[in-house]
C-alpha cells in the first residue's frame, strides 16, 4: 500500500473570493492564512481585480455559470469542512453562491461582507448589498463586518429611517446593527473595532437569542493594513473547520490576525501587509513572547 494514502488530508476549507494581485486580500490572503493555520484550501474565484497596495482601480466579476462549476465540481471530489465567503463581484454570484451552501447546511459559513477596500473604492452596489443581506446572512453561522459594514448593511436592509442618515443621534449603535444583521438570520455577529476611534480596537461578538456573548481588546497597531478582515474571517473558518466551538474560534483568530498584522511588512507605497507565515520565520520569533 502506498503509504500516502494513508495519510490523513486535513480539514479542507472552500473560499469563495475575488483574486487580489498584490497578494495583500482576497482569495491570496485566504490561500495563505488557512495554509498557515494547517487547513487545505480550496478555491472559487468570483472576480478578477486589478489593485495593489494603495487601492483598487477594477473589479471584473467571473461569470455565474463559471464560478457555481468551480464550486460544485470540487465539492463533488472532496469532503468540505468549512465555507468561508469573500467579495463575490456581482448579484448573479451571490444569488448561486448562496444556492450552493444552501445545499450543505451542516457546513460553518464564514462571510466577510467587503464593501469597499481600504481607500474606499465601492466594491459592492446597493443591489448586491440587498442580496448579501437576503440570501446569505440567513445561512450565515458567523458574519465579520466592521463598524463601517455593519451599517451599510442595516441601511441596506432598510433597518432604519434613511432620513435620520448624517444626525448621529438616529443613527443605531453598533449593538443594534448587530441586533438587525442577527434579526436577518447570521448565528453570530463578530463587529470588528478597527475603524472605531478608540485607544484598542475592541472585537464584540454576538450570538443570535443571546445578545453580547464577548468582547476582546487589542493594542492598536501603527498604520494601515491591507486584508486585515479577510485574515481574521480566514482564520475564523480555518479554526471552525478544525472543530473548535464558535467562541474558541473567533479568540483563535483574533490572536493570529494581531500576531499576523504586528509582523505586517510594507512591499509598496501603500498599506502594510500581514504576514501570514510569521510563525515560520526566526526573524519573527519574538512576536511568541
Amino acid at each position: 500500500m502506498n503509504p500516502r494514502h494513508a495519510t490523513p488530508s486535513p480539514p479542507i476549507v472552500l473560499t469563495f473570493s475575488a483574486s487580489d494581485p498584490s497578494g495583500g486580500a482576497g482569495m491570496q490572503a485566504d490561500l495563505m492564512t488557512l495554509s498557515a493555520l494547517g487547513c487545505h484550501p480550496l478555491s472559487v474565484m468570483t472576480a478578477l481585480t486589478v489593485q495593489d497596495t494603495l487601492g483598487v482601480s477594477s473589479v471584473v466579476a467571473v461569470d455565474a455559470d463559471c464560478v457555481e462549476e468551480q464550486a460544485r465540481t470540487l465539492l463533488g471530489d472532496m469532503p468540505v469542512a468549512a465555507f468561508k465567503i469573500g467579495l463575490l463581484g456581482s448579484i448573479e454570484n451571490i444569488a448561486v453562491v448562496a444556492g450552493i451552501v444552501a445545499d450543505h447546511p451542516a457546513l460553518p459559513l464564514v462571510v466577510d461582507p467587503v464593501l469597499a477596500s481600504g481607500r474606499g473604492d465601492e466594491l459592492a452596489d446597493d443591489e448586491m448589498i440587498g442580496g448579501l443581506c437576503k440570501l446569505l446572512l440567513p445561512v450565515t453561522t458567523i458574519l465579520t463586518p466592521n463598524s463601517l459594514e455593519a451599517h451599510r448593511l442595516v441601511h441596506g436592509t432598510g433597518g432604519f429611517d434613511e432620513a435620520g442618515e448624517g444626525d448621529d443621534r438616529l443613527q443605531p449603535t453598533l449593538a443594534d446593527c448587530a441586533q438587525q444583521l442577527l434579526d436577518l438570520g447570521c448565528l453570530h455577529v463578530l463587529l470588528t473595532g478597527t475603524h472605531a476611534n478608540t485607544e484598542r480596537v475592541i472585537n464584540t461578538l454576538y450570538r443570535r437569542g443571546v445578545g453580547l456573548v464577548r468582547s476582546d481588546a487589542w493594542d492598536r497597531l501603527p498604520g494601515s493594513y491591507h486584508g486585515s478582515g479577510c485574515t481574521l474571517a480566514s482564520a475564523i473558518a480555518a479554526q471552525l473547520a478544525c472543530g473548535l466551538p464558535v467562541d474558541d474560534a473567533v479568540v483563535a483568530a483574533q490572536d493570529y490576525t494581531w500576531r499576523a498584522l504586528a509582523a505586517g511588512f510594507r512591499p509598496g507605497m501603500g498599506q502594510f501587509i500581514p504576514d501570514r507565515f510569521f510563525a515560520s520565520r526566526p526573524r519573527r520569533a519574538l512576536l511568541d513572547d
